[in-house]
């Protein structure tokens, strides 16, 4: 009570001081405060976890156990509890009680050092995929176990780290460091095992090409749309590894050929051939990309405040149950006596005696 979440306070800021990190990350949930350093606090708080389904929490380790709210305690409360802690390591090993942001993982767990140009320093990815992760397998372990659940009637404490997760998604380089015992590179946007498979200057931008082999491999096609055939039977570029192999001879004869066409017109080109092909797009391309509005990926929300508000929708597309994005983020405690008094039962009275009190 009294600050809140510091995401609050991180710009930029719309009217009325509307953070718009705090609105995108925070959008359709429910805001109560309550001090859990306070007894009339932590009960309540107990309280309410009889009721729950989940807990999530992303302390760091011990934190919890310090506060009497740790799993431990509140399987007792509650069997049936899923309990998730997210932190940036687990709760156990070496680093375990360190803290950890977006970029401590991102470098730490070897993205960085994948991501960029060659010969180039470290380049963070440009969305926040340390934490990212870190969510997104977290909400498939809750989805895991509350299936379980309905098996067996138990709950259980879902650990997540960070850097777990950073490990979890790095694709293949992994394996291509244990198969080849070669250190995996930054190697811009292009791909390790297929080419080409990058994003290419045209003569006014630039666009991205992705051949993966096969067959029929789009090779040949590919090289015919560049006024490029003698390149077709080369040895050396049959398929995609040699091409790959290549690399560093190919790459400049297929850069000095991109650069003669404008994007647009490479990409109806492609397209018309069948080339998997698409345009780089800035952030404000994508929100006005006719497939994206489709989609129904930018939504107008009502805002009290704002009038309304533009945000992003959710990717998942179910046949009944379709999801949307809902409501704004809520200013700090707005639904406290909602939730209290639908749950508990507390009163208003009540519910202001605890703000007096500093509980909430």
């Amino acid at each position: 009570p009294g600050s809140g979440d510091r995401a609050r306070w991180t710009g930029p800021f719309f009217a009325n001081d509307e953070s718009a990190y705090f609105m995108s990350l925070n959008r359709g949930k429910k805001s109560i405060t309550l001090n859990l350093q306070s007894p009339k606090g932590k009960e309540i708080f107990l309280s309410l976890v009889k009721q729950a389904d989940v807990v999530v929490e992303n302390f760091v380790p011990g934190t919890a156990k310090k506060l009497g709210i740790d799993y431990s305690v509140l399987k007792e409360v509650n069997p049936r509890l899923i309990y998730a802690a997210i932190s940036g390591f687990g709760q156990t090993g070496p680093y375990a009680h360190r803290p950890a942001l977006d970029v401590i993982v991102q470098g730490m767990g070897g993205i960085m050092s994948i991501t960029g140009e060659p010969g180039r320093p470290p380049v963070r990815v440009g969305a926040s995929v340390g934490d990212i992760a870190a969510g997104m397998f977290t909400a498939i372990g809750i989805v895991a176990a509350v299936h379980e659940r309905s098996r067996s009637g138990l709950g259980q404490m879902l650990d997540v780290s960070m850097l777990d997760s950073q490990v979890a998604i790095l694709e293949n380089a992994f394996a291509r460091y244990w198969a080849t015992g070669e250190i995996p590179q930054p190697l811009g946007s292009r791909h390790s095992a297929a080419t080409p498979f990058q994003a290419f200057q045209t003569r006014d931008g630039y666009i991205v090409v992705a051949l993966m082999g096969g067959d029929p491999d789009p090779w040949p096609v590919f090289c015919s749309a560049l006024d490029l055939v003698e390149l077709i039977g080369d040895e050396r570029f049959l398929d995609g590894w040699k091409r790959t192999n290549n690399y560093d001879v190919l790459e400049p004869i297929l850069s000095e050929a991109m650069k003669k066409r404008t994007s647009q017109e490479w990409l109806q080109t492609f397209e018309e051939l069948g080339i998997p092909c698409g345009p780089v797009n800035a952030i404000d391309r994508v929100a006005s990309d006719p497939q994206v509005l489709h989609r129904g990926m930018v939504v107008d929300t009502p805002h009290p405040r704002l009038g309304t508000w533009k945000t992003v929708n959710s990717p998942l597309r179910l046949s009944r149950t379709p999801g949307q994005a809902r409501g704004i983020a809520p200013q700090m405690g707005e639904h406290t006596e909602e939730i209290l008094a639908r749950f508990l039962g507390v009163t208003p009275q009540q519910v202001e005696a605890l703000r007096r009190g500093g509980v909430v």
